[in-house]
């Protein structure tokens, strides 16, 4: 594959398997997987185990089938053409981050995991935990206690951040955006008592608008805390795991909507956060 520079007296090179967006914490890159940035709480340890694994147990295949070869050359070709042939259809060179490849990954029957809870019941799948029993690694209660903990992790994570954004909510934003609002209103009552012929047409529509952000906020506020509620009272951890991506993180996203636009038009002096534009600008 070429790179073209978009310079016509620029010669076009060869593009490398590396160049490729950066934002994927787990990439594939020709040979090799990379891991990028994990999360200061992240371990890699668990994906490498599960890869080495998985690379032993092809590798012993190999091994197993090439020993007793009577032609290693002739064995050797006939096996990689087989394997390229049996598992063809994971093989993806082209943009792995579009819509596209999604929909070509399911035509090729790929499984396609979008969410931690969706992903972990892959630990105690049968066959999984044959594999890692087979080769002395894990065992069947040692994969199950590992899906129980990373089910229970995942739910408090995201119990966590709830709780946080709900206080946040509560005894932060909704109060600025209020005293935004007092502020906003008796500069219109000062106009207009003035003369009623000052417009007061600006201050109506920061007004409707802030105050149609916090009755949203408000309902958000409720709709979340009752999710929250649901699943804290679950005593199966996969459903609560389950309860909270499904239920309580769709919430959490309502919620920081009606936030974010409330900042956009709050002033600067009330909002009591740091504003997207300053962290990205004035760092």
């Amino acid at each position: 594959m070429k790179m073209d520079l978009g310079v016509d007296v620029l010669p076009k090179f060869s593009k490398d398997t590396t160049d490729r967006n950066r934002t994927s914490p787990f990439a594939f890159t020709g040979n090799k997987f990379e891991f990028r940035m994990p999360g200061s709480a992240e371990n890699l340890s668990d994906a490498n185990t599960i890869l080495n694994t998985a690379v032993a147990k092809e590798l012993k295949g190999y091994a197993d089938e090439l020993e007793g070869a009577e032609d290693f050359t002739s064995a050797a070709i006939a096996l990689i053409k087989r394997t390229i042939r049996d598992h063809r259809r994971v093989i993806f060179n082209g943009n792995g981050y579009t819509a596209e490849w999604e929909e070509e990954a399911a035509r090729r029957g790929l499984p396609n995991k979008k969410n931690t809870p969706a992903a972990l019941p892959a630990l105690i799948d049968p066959k999984n935990i044959q594999l890692m029993e087979d080769f002395g690694v894990l065992t069947k209660i040692e994969m199950e206690s590992r899906y129980e903990v990373e089910m229970e992790h995942y739910s408090k994570i995201i119990n966590i951040e709830a709780l946080t954004m709900l206080e946040m909510a509560r005894k932060q934003l909704l109060p600025a955006i209020n005293a935004y609002m007092s502020e906003v209103a008796n500069t219109a009552a000062s106009k207009l008592a003035v003369s009623e012929a000052i417009s007061v047409r600006s201050e109506t529509k920061t007004l409707t608008r802030l105050s149609t952000d916090a009755d949203a906020m408000s309902d958000a506020i409720d709709a979340l805390q009752a999710a929250v509620d649901t699943a804290e009272a679950m005593t199966d951890e996969s459903a609560k795991a389950v309860s909270f991506h499904d239920d309580v993180l769709p919430k959490m996203d309502a919620l920081r909507a009606a936030a974010d636009d409330a900042e956009t038009i709050c002033g600067e002096d009330y909002w009591p956060l740091p504003s997207y534009s300053k962290m990205l600008y004035y760092v």
